[in-house]
């Protein structure tokens, strides 16, 4: 199956065991509780605390505390890894040629990712860049890896849900509109921790084949 022909993302997420659409018109968003088991869980997180470094942005806005989290980039040739990547392939029905590296996030207290979107702005400064090899991203996957003990939430704002950390948990959406435009709907805020450690898998897919080295 190619990236955007046959069945749709959305038609075989919500055909697989456990997920729930997100009741709202605004976005096409869905959740699933124990995607991950917890053991798989603990061992990514074991990675991502080996290879973890400072967040970036590709549009740096002049707000230094805009992203505070660390992250890193996982090793696909990783056993573990490729154990994540199938499953999410599995879910989503994407090829896996469209897919963005599996990354790691680590939020100690007090750290977030202020509201942003996970499109690359059209007419940002860094858009040429990120985009003319696999083009825009299409679908984000974002799966917690831990229970939080007080905070570190996901809020979408314009779509008036809040999701709160739990290990093993999935989040899926889709970053466009029905018209194949970027959908500002999906601005989201990774919130403050509050106490405690919050980890976050992401997966990124694009309209065209990945061809980053």
């Amino acid at each position: 199956m190619t990236s955007h022909d046959s069945e749709s993302p959305s038609v075989r997420i919500r055909s697989f065991a456990g997920v729930q659409k997100v009741p709202t018109p605004k976005a096409e968003i869905f959740q699933c509780r124990r995607f991950l088991d917890p053991s798989l869980c603990r061992k990514i997180v074991d990675l991502i605390d080996r290879e973890r470094r400072p967040s970036t942005l590709a549009d740096p806005n002049g707000d230094e505390y805009f992203r505070t989290s660390e992250t890193c980039d996982l090793d696909s040739g990783d056993s573990i890894v490729r154990m994540v990547e199938s499953k999410l392939d599995a879910l989503t029905g994407i090829d896996p040629a469209y897919g963005e590296p599996l990354q790691g996030q680590r939020y100690e207290v007090g750290q977030e990712f202020k509201p942003h979107t996970d499109f690359f702005t059209p007419d940002g400064e860094d858009y040429d860049r990120y985009c003319s090899v696999a083009g825009q991203r299409t679908w984000t996957c974002m799966i917690y890896l831990n229970d939080v003990e007080a905070g570190g939430a996901t809020r979408f704002r314009e779509l008036k849900k809040t999701f709160q950390p739990e290990a093993g948990k999935l989040l899926a959406w889709n970053n466009r509109t029905t018209d194949g435009g970027v959908n500002e709907a999906t601005l989201h805020h990774g919130m403050k921790v509050r106490k405690g450690l919050k980890y976050v898998l992401t997966k990124w897919y694009r309209e065209k084949p990945w061809g980053w080295e």
